[in-house]
């Protein structure tokens, strides 16, 4: 799509007075598309997957508003009709262009900022919460069921964090190895718990003889005192808030039961076995494992409480629970003062802890978890000997440390397009061809060669859009428009042919004379003018991230014309033309990462705060402080509200 800064909503917004008419949706704009759009798009054909014909009403264009806007985008560039159908006059583009935003900017004058979803803790937040609260590390990947992607293809996002039976019974058993783990190391548990509770002597005599002269008579140094003085800290702790008095009376009653007993043990043993215990059903509790949000009592949006703002904020810039600091700000009320939060922001990013965002954002944007995975069905081994796991795992590496190197150092996120250096040790260096780089660290190097710079120039990129016995211009080209320009083609007719997988042809033809071939279908030209030029301009990079520059006998010719009608010779050129597209980009980058942030994929409720993103973005020279400060104050971050499905469907 063009850019949302000037094509839907700006005249509208920047000048209310002159305000779109308001065209009547049933009487006027369908009559439109029944003549013009319906042909193609109706409940028997829809072609694309888009049925038009279905939106009988107002309120199903609002509800799927993000269609709608494509839509108006394709009529303004007069890619629809398309050329072989009779072209619009100047009435018809009037009602449908001028109509449709009408009702689209008429949705949006009510702002919302999305349902309030409570949500479990994703493994890898599990495994970070754990280690900061306990100083354990637990591998909740790997011993947990899997959990899968939501909306926003992160592993964060409510709607995919199902909780089943199993899990349950993993929490238990997770609860009880990771205490044991603290018990067993006394320098752990000191941690935890730094009173060595015991009772004197005299204490004793004291608790024991007083009782059978005073009826109400209250112990000296009771286990529970003490108790109340670590568990309530580790409960605020791991609750991410203030405790109440109901669960403190809970916990304090499971201590004394606990420790009722074993009257056979003698302390600081019995108090800490008991306190133990605690403990472990701590991290069974629902408010541990879940992040939650209190229900807002009116209907209208109400901002988040500061426990709940820190809460968002420390997850997603540190999958993690806040630390002291942050905590102390939100006990106090002071982290929505003027100031506080872009300051805790920037304390955030410099943190060591931002390479976990660093890692989980970007692992899952681009698609590279599955370099971690043996399993995955990426390069063959048999076929690429040398793409061994642990070239996998450096590649993985390499992409992670570059985007956290342009977070939080070089700051600009349009060297995530092109750059002139990258991450390396010396196996991945060798491995791509690129000397004197030594040891087994990852460091920055300077890249004299441009077409490895950037995403597109890693191996990590250039193995997971592969098959797994050769490279697939289709997957590559598809994954360029949805991953960095944030646009994805149509799917496929269900009849279309696939690409023949003959290994002489293709060492004869090569794949862009195959794929010549194969889009010359009409049924399938339309969405390969725009997916395979992005793809062959790549085909210098083997399946296995390596370069080289023939199909066996022939040579690979890794030129192309984009849809634009832009030319370009190799990566290099192919990527100065992609750093053309900004405007793609950061629309792209602001909806991935707000969609992160809050947990959830996005609607059309949200186009304004990924407009404002966005636009914070290209003003700023693609500056990474500034877009993630603008991120924290938006609207959809900072807001909760009851009832979100009914806003949604609603104008009024």
């Amino acid at each position: 799509m063009k850019s949302f800064l000037f094509l839907v909503f700006s005249i509208s917004i920047l000048n209310p007075v002159s305000a779109q008419e308001t065209l009547d949706y049933s009487t006027e704009i369908i009559p439109v598309l029944r003549k013009h759009c319906y042909n193609c798009h109706n409940v028997g054909n829809p072609k694309g997957g888009v049925n038009l014909e279905r939106y009988e009403e107002e309120g199903r264009i609002v509800k799927e508003g993000q269609l709608w806007l494509k839509v108006v985008d394709m009529v303004k560039t007069k890619e629809m009709p398309p050329s072989s159908k009779p072209a619009l006059n100047d009435e018809d583009y009037h009602v449908l262009v001028e109509g449709i935003n009408g009702i689209l900017i008429k949705s949006l004058e009510k702002k919302t900022p999305g349902k309030v979803i409570i949500r479990r803790l994703s493994h890898t937040e599990y495994e970070y919460t754990i280690f900061d609260l306990t100083g354990i590390s637990y591998d909740a990947t790997g011993r947990f069921p899997a959990d899968g992607s939501g909306g926003g293809g992160f592993d964060n996002q409510g709607g995919s964090l199902f909780f089943t039976p199993l899990k349950m019974e993993r929490y238990y058993d997770a609860a009880e190895e990771i205490i044991s783990n603290v018990f067993d190391v006394p320098q752990k548990w000191q941690q935890l718990v730094p009173i060595h509770y015991r009772q004197n002597l005299w204490q004793r005599f004291i608790n024991w003889l007083m009782p059978k002269f005073i009826s109400d008579f209250k112990p000296v140094n009771p286990p529970e005192a003490a108790a109340e003085e670590v568990i309530f800290p580790f409960a605020s702790k791991a609750f991410r808030r203030l405790i109440k008095v109901d669960e403190k009376e809970n916990f304090i009653k499971l201590f004394k039961q606990v420790y009722q007993t074993m009257p056979e043990q003698t302390d600081p043993q019995r108090f800490n076995r008991s306190v133990a215990e605690v403990f472990k059903a701590i991290l069974i509790s629902p408010s541990f494992l879940y992040k939650m949000e209190e229900e807002p009592v009116v209907n209208e949006p109400v901002p988040l409480s500061d426990f709940e703002l820190a809460n968002r904020l420390s997850f997603f810039l540190w999958c993690s629970m806040p630390d002291d600091e942050l905590f102390q700000l939100a006990v106090q009320g002071k982290l929505q003062e003027p100031g506080v939060l872009e300051s805790q922001v920037s304390r955030m990013l410099e943190d060591p802890k931002s390479i976990r965002f660093a890692e989980s954002f970007v692992s899952q944007w681009l698609g590279i978890n599955k370099l971690k995975d043996p399993n995955a069905p990426l390069a063959e081994l048999a076929r690429f000997p040398q793409f061994t796991q642990n070239i996998r795992e450096a590649m993985f590496k390499e992409t992670t440390a570059f985007f956290h190197h342009v977070l939080t150092e070089r700051k600009n996120f349009l060297d995530l397009i092109s750059s002139d250096y990258s991450f390396l040790n010396e196996d991945l260096a060798s491995y791509y061809g690129i000397n004197d780089v030594e040891g087994e660290d990852f460091r920055k190097v300077n890249l004299a060669n441009q077409n490895r710079g950037g995403f597109l120039g890693m191996g990590s990129v250039q193995a997971v859009t592969s098959l797994p016995t050769r490279t697939s211009p289709v997957l590559r080209g598809k994954w360029v428009l949805e991953e960095i320009l944030g646009t994805s083609p149509p799917p496929p007719p269900p009849d279309v042919a696939e690409l023949p997988e003959d290994e002489g042809l293709h060492e004869d033809l090569g794949l862009k004379a195959l794929l010549e071939r194969h889009r010359s279908d009409p049924a399938c030209q339309s969405c390969h003018e725009k997916m395979d030029p992005l793809g062959l301009g790549l085909e210098n990079f083997d399946a296995d991230g390596k370069w080289r520059e023939s199909y066996g006998n022939t040579p690979i010719d890794p030129s192309g014309v984009l849809a634009s009608g832009e030319t370009f010779e190799g990566p290099a050129e192919l990527k100065k033309l992609l750093l053309g597209e900004k405007e793609k980009f950061a629309r792209n980058i602001s909806k991935k990462s707000l969609s992160f942030a809050i947990g959830r994929g996005m609607t059309f409720t949200d186009e304004m705060a990924i407009r404002d993103l966005s636009a914070v973005l290209m003003e700023n020279d693609f500056n990474p402080d500034t877009f993630i400060a603008a991120l924290v104050k938006s609207y959809p971050f900072r807001m909760k509200i009851k009832d979100f499905q009914k806003k949604v469907n609603e104008i009024d």
